[in-house]
């Protein structure tokens, strides 16, 4: 048996958007992975600015009729979806649109459980034919942090 998703549903496609458009007019990474001995792997880089960060979720909030801020207070964001919305799927997709249309390559997922961490796991394992099919066969891999196993980062 094979599940099928669904990959055109608005309510996901714009919760996608949304998080993506955070980043507009960011510079498009080419680099590829490459391991500095002492610091380990270079991370994402960032080329926008606080500023225009702001702009854009301005413009994200104006959009899904939500009073705009006027001041960014961190640089940390959440996306909310009610119970049985596909969070983990559109959490998913969002990373394979972040890279596809800025570059960004790595990306931790953090769970609050072992029930949560597993079931992560498991909608790696069963949608990775379906986002090979959506994203042209961009190659990824995934793996549970293990501290013992600290040459995998």
């Amino acid at each position: 048996m094979e599940l099928k998703f669904q990959r055109n549903l608005d309510f996901q496609l714009d919760a996608i958007k949304s998080t993506v458009d955070i980043f507009e007019s960011q510079k498009f990474s080419h680099e590829s992975f490459f391991v500095i001995p002492e610091n380990g792997v270079i991370p994402n880089v960032l080329s926008l600015t606080q500023e225009q960060i702001l702009a854009n979720l301005n413009k994200i909030q104006k959009n899904n009729n939500i009073e705009p801020i006027k001041k960014l207070e961190g640089m940390n964001f959440s996306i909310e979806m009610e119970t049985g919305t596909g969070k983990t799927y559109v959490y998913l997709r969002t990373i394979f649109d972040l890279y596809k249309n800025y570059g960004l390559k790595k990306f931790i997922v953090i769970v609050p459980s072992v029930a949560i961490k597993e079931g992560v796991l498991k909608n790696l394992k069963i949608t990775e034919k379906h986002f090979k099919e959506i994203y042209e066969n961009t190659p990824y891999s995934y793996y549970e942090y293990d501290s013992k196993k600290i040459n995998l980062i």
